[in-house]
């Protein structure tokens, strides 16, 4: 049952992004990525750019953070912290190849005045974390499996102050807990089940009866990692079935072209960091 009938209602949210001036494809850190696919830079610096638009447009505050030569992943900015209440729990990312990243984002915090914890475990920042602040009391959902280290879910509980639920992810397509999962508002949650063990599915099933349920096909589209605001649904053109499931659950889907960015296993949400002063 999907409360298709109650009003939703879009809050106002703070982002970060980071343009893909730099973005290539010249390492392979998850299934997605083809180092022998050719990657037009001019094109996902013009996609990105309409996701920034768009995310304005529906009343959204952007902040914008500088790309640095070297680091084509920096646009995937969701995974260089995770940010709850002012306090951002920094990055620590898995590969050599992305960790000068979490000192990119750390300088923009630190310049915002906002407190940051810089972490002892790996994690990978709002790729591997969810918050639900309403009806969930402001739990945290925490992906591992892949990239985030299990010890980094406690760390995160400390340093934010917020309970912490742990989900495995068993399906190295689905390497970050945002290409399987996503919160469409602050109570209703998305996920392709497949993606998890079946312990995490049952806990799931216990969390969130009420779930928009997801499928391979859906998921392989990129359909989950999405941006939510409590009415519309940011998310990757190519997810028309996964823009029909939100468009059914009551919410207002909004299809942006992402291809070149999907090239380098990331979509929508990648591309996003909430700041939650």
């Amino acid at each position: 049952m999907f409360f298709v009938n109650q009003p939703r209602i879009p809050r106002k949210r703070t982002y970060l992004l980071c343009p893909p001036e730099h973005f290539t494809v010249r390492y392979a850190i998850n299934p997605w990525m083809d180092t022998a696919t050719a990657v037009d830079t001019e094109l996902a610096v013009k996609q990105w750019t309409g996701l920034r638009e768009t995310l304005q447009e529906l009343g959204h505050t952007v902040h914008v953070l500088p790309p640095e030569a070297g680091l084509p992943d920096m646009v995937y900015a969701a995974n260089g912290a995770f940010v709850v209440d002012g306090t951002g729990y920094g990055a620590r990312f898995r590969h050599a190849q992305r960790a000068p990243e979490a000192a990119a984002h750390r300088a923009f915090y630190e310049g915002l005045g906002w407190r940051f914890v810089a972490p002892a475990e790996i994690n990978e920042g709002e790729g591997d974390f969810a918050y639900l602040p309403e009806a969930y009391g402001g739990t945290i959902l925490a992906g591992y499996g892949f990239r985030t280290e299990p010890g980094a879910h406690a760390e995160a509980q400390e340093v934010l102050g917020r309970p912490v639920v742990s989900l495995r992810l068993v399906d190295p397509r689905f390497y970050h807990l945002d290409t399987a999962l996503a919160a469409l508002d602050d109570r209703t949650v998305t996920y392709f089940p497949g993606a998890f063990s079946v312990a995490s599915q049952r806990v799931l099933a216990q969390l969130f009866p009420d779930a928009v349920l997801a499928d391979e096909v859906d998921a392989f589209a990129f359909g989950l990692n999405l941006v939510g605001d409590g009415r519309h649904v940011v998310l990757n053109s190519e997810a028309s079935a996964m823009a029909d499931r939100v468009a059914a659950a009551g919410y207002t889907p909004v299809p942006v072209e992402l291809s070149e960015l999907k090239k380098g296993g990331g979509s929508v949400k990648c591309c996003v960091a909430e700041l939650r002063p």
